[in-house]
């Protein structure tokens, strides 16, 4: 598997589904039905948007790259590439792609046999920056770049490029023949983004000379100062654009952690920014408060922010302790004092400025599963996973997760599209919905059984069935701060494809402050709002009862055993050296055991403060199993190790981690499923499958639909395939993920995207009303 495959996927989470958005329709246009949630991105019409004006939208991190094709590109690196360079076809808000009419009049297959042909016909009035007509050059730049001839070039994926034949101009400088040397189904995704000659036609300037500027671009935006002190990227108006001009002088990207974006918000940094659940309460209770539905907590208190935990006699304590003869704890208590006043009216005052925001909510194009490694212990058995996956209730997890925001809490159905995705099908029935009877007969059919014996080295040391364990601190430095939905493919570029660490992958909310790796203390003072989703003090205080529980008493043992182990605590010398211990035994009870070994399965979630909603859905699934006689120990490990250390490496039963979705499955989704193979070496090689489950047949599905230019058949093919995957059990996709983004009032066409993207030169700010519009 080379490094270019593994980060194939991971592109496209930054790349695919980070670009222009334009409406558009076709054959098969009613497949996949209608998206979960649309787009939330207050669509106003180009008239009624001011001409000029600063956007500042934040991002995670300025990008390390701006060559979207090599490993260590991001998010960041796709939006800059959507906004100053060519995509040749882009997504609707159904994730659906469609042709881009700024830089192609048509594009098409025009031959089938002997060899695949495309012919694509160039917007007359695409140029490049420094003038140049957009042309067959850099198409043929491009393909020699990507196609994994010349290692040279250090490329991160070449899918479909390696089919290409040969690149000619056609019958005018305008029209580029693409000539396949085998059928590619997915020749939509090609060429987007499109690099100029200049970055692409030398291995030298395709490495290093387009990782920190892009000297020439052709979109509605060009790239201006990238300043790593401010932490900005700016990028202005295109004068040689031949679209519609930008609405916008000037885009500045900024580099904020999201756990920050709120302050980042109030303070006037930022107008347009991602959130996680806690910022959209923090908008949600500056609003209310702002409305005078807010009410004072408990003896005036703030009813949320610094302080609103504090009880009446908590105060009076904390005043008698300033104001006592204990002259030194006085003055600690003073400080103490001093400090939170100012923390109150920190937060007071960014409540106030967050009353203007709006929080726009959609569906991301990315779907949260819960993944189980096949390749050893008792997963290996497919009865086992089986009945795994029918004793969970999909729809109470989605539910856990999205109603609390108000979004569509519907299960995915499909490993491969989301709804409104033409090759969307709910394929769940090839496995089945929830099923306690059948679930136990599939574990019963295996050899798992209630009340089986359990045996253990004499004196081993008693613990909890399901004690949640720790193995890492939160990372420091930025991180992405998101829901805690953690998605392969962001942010995870610094692993390095060149030192050979699996890459396509990303912490689920990357570097944070620093930390013990428990539950994060939340942030404002909003422990004392319950939030079944978002809540870590609720949910900390719960964890911790339990294990203080735990912790005070162990297992039981016979009591016979009990007393013997007593009476060898006392045992006369002279009776010479004690018997070789014995294997203790006792019963696994009400819980599953087989061959002496009771039945648990290690779950392994990510640690930092930006995951308490995987934590949450994890605690669910665990209480879920646990009725079943399946023990969890969840193992909460540093974000920066979840990947590389646990879910890459095979260390790990259960997981709860993300895929982004494409509009090119047989390409992308093949990766992912791919039937792992061994190695010379006896390793196993699992390209992107994770839960090294796979077989035969669907390996072979997905060549077909990759190489089927009938385009329903095609999709066709790839739902036959999605529903052996179901039957494998190996990978449960749960729900879509919450896409909360904060808005400045005033700007219009931007905002939670959905499945679509940006139409970048259609962002603005909205006219001021008239008297004329008022009247009206």
């Amino acid at each position: 598997m080379s490094q270019r495959r593994r980060r194939s996927l991971a592109l496209l989470t930054s790349g695919v589904l980070a670009l222009p958005l334009l409406t558009g329709c076709g054959a098969g246009d009613d497949e996949g039905g209608p998206a979960a949630a649309g787009q939330d991105i207050a669509t106003t019409t180009r008239d009624k948007v001011a001409d000029g004006g600063v956007l500042r939208w934040a991002v995670d991190a300025l990008p390390d790259t701006l060559n979207a094709f090599q490993a260590d590109a991001d998010a960041t690196t796709s939006r800059i590439a959507g906004a100053v360079l060519p995509q040749l076809f882009v997504l609707d808000a159904k994730g659906r792609p469609v042709a881009n009419p700024d830089y192609l009049e048509k594009a098409e297959v025009i031959e089938r046999e002997p060899k695949q042909v495309v012919l694509y016909k160039l917007n007359q009035q695409a140029v490049w920056s420094d003038g140049r007509e957009i042309g067959a050059p850099d198409f043929v730049a491009q393909w020699r770049a990507l196609n994994g001839k010349d290692s040279a070039y250090w490329t991160a994926r070449n899918a479909g490029y390696e089919r290409i034949e040969k690149i000619e101009k056609g019958k005018t400088d305008l029209e580029v023949r693409v000539t396949f040397s085998k059928p590619y189904a997915d020749w939509r995704s090609l060429f987007s983004p499109l690099y100029p000659k200049q970055v692409t036609g030398t291995p030298d300037a395709f490495n290093e000379g387009a990782r920190g500027a892009l000297k020439v671009t052709a979109g509605p935006f060009a790239l201006g100062a990238i300043d790593k002190k401010t932490g900005t990227a700016a990028l202005t108006r295109n004068p040689r654009w031949w679209g519609r001009q930008a609405k916008l002088d000037t885009l500045v990207l900024t580099a904020v952690p999201r756990a920050e974006r709120p302050a980042a918000l109030a303070a006037g940094k930022l107008d347009l920014a991602e959130i996680d659940r806690s910022g959209a309460d923090r908008i949600a209770l500056a609003r209310r408060d702002a409305s005078g539905k807010g009410g004072a907590g408990a003896g005036g208190a703030p009813a949320h922010g610094p302080g609103a935990a504090m009880t009446p006699a908590q105060a009076t304590l904390s005043w008698a302790t300033a104001f006592g003869t204990d002259e030194e704890k006085a003055a600690q208590e003073k400080e103490s004092r001093t400090k939170h006043t100012e923390s109150v009216k920190r937060y007071a005052d960014e409540q106030k400025a967050l009353r203007g925001f709006r929080v726009r909510k959609s569906l991301e194009p990315a779907y949260t599963q819960l993944a189980m490694n096949g390749a050893s212990g008792p997963l290996a058995d497919e009865r086992v996973r089986r009945a795994v996956a029918r004793a969970l209730d999909r729809q109470a997890l989605a539910e856990l997760v999205l109603k609390p925001l108000g979004l569509p809490a519907k299960p995915v159905g499909s490993h491969v599209a989301l709804a409104g995705q033409q090759a969307y099908a709910d394929n769940s029935d090839a496995l089945g919905g929830q099923d306690a009877k059948a679930a136990q007969a599939l574990l019963a059919d295996a050899g798992w059984r209630r009340g089986g014996k359990i045996t253990e080295p004499a004196g081993a040391k008693a613990g909890p069935e399901s004690a949640p364990q720790d193995d890492g601190k939160t990372p420091a430095g930025p991180g992405t701060g998101n829901d805690g939905l953690y998605i392969v493919g962001q942010d995870d570029g610094a692993n390095g494809d060149r030192a050979g660490t699996p890459d396509g992958t990303a912490a689920e909310a990357g570097g944070k402050a620093a930390g013990t790796g428990t539950e994060a203390a939340p942030a404002d003072g909003e422990r004392d709002r319950v939030s079944p989703v978002l809540a870590p003090a609720p949910f900390g205080a719960q964890q911790q009862a339990s294990l203080l529980a735990q912790a005070a008493m162990a297992r039981p043992v016979d009591d016979a055993k009990r007393s013997a182990a007593r009476d060898g605590d006392t045992a006369d010398p002279a009776k010479g050296s004690p018997a070789p211990a014995k294997q203790a035994t006792r019963t696994s009870g009400n819980m599953l055991a087989k061959d002496g070994k009771a039945l648990t399965l290690r779950f392994v979630l990510p640690a930092g403060p930006g995951s308490e909603s995987l934590r949450t859905v994890g605690e669910r699934i665990s209480q879920m199993l646990r009725k079943l006689g399946v023990n969890t120990e969840t193992t909460k490990v540093a974000d920066d190790s979840f990947f590389k250390d646990h879910i890459a490496s095979g260390q790990y039963d259960l997981a709860l981690y993300s895929w982004p979705a494409t509009a090119f499955p047989a390409t992308d989704a093949r990766p992912i499923f791919a039937k792992p193979e061994p190695a010379a070496d006896g390793s196993l090689l699992v390209e992107q499958n994770y839960t090294r489950v796979g077989t035969d047949h669907i390996d072979q599905l997905f060549d077909q639909a990759l190489g089927e230019l009938d385009e329903a058949q095609s999709r066709e093919l790839v739902r036959k395939a999605d529903a052996r995957i179901w039957a494998a059990a190996g990978s449960i996709p749960l729900f879509q993920r919450p896409e909360l983004v904060a808005v400045k009032p005033g700007l219009v066409n931007a905002g939670a995207f959905g499945l679509g993207a940006p139409r970048y030169q259609d962002i603005g700010w909205k006219k001021a009303s008239t008297a004329k519009d008022k009247k009206k």
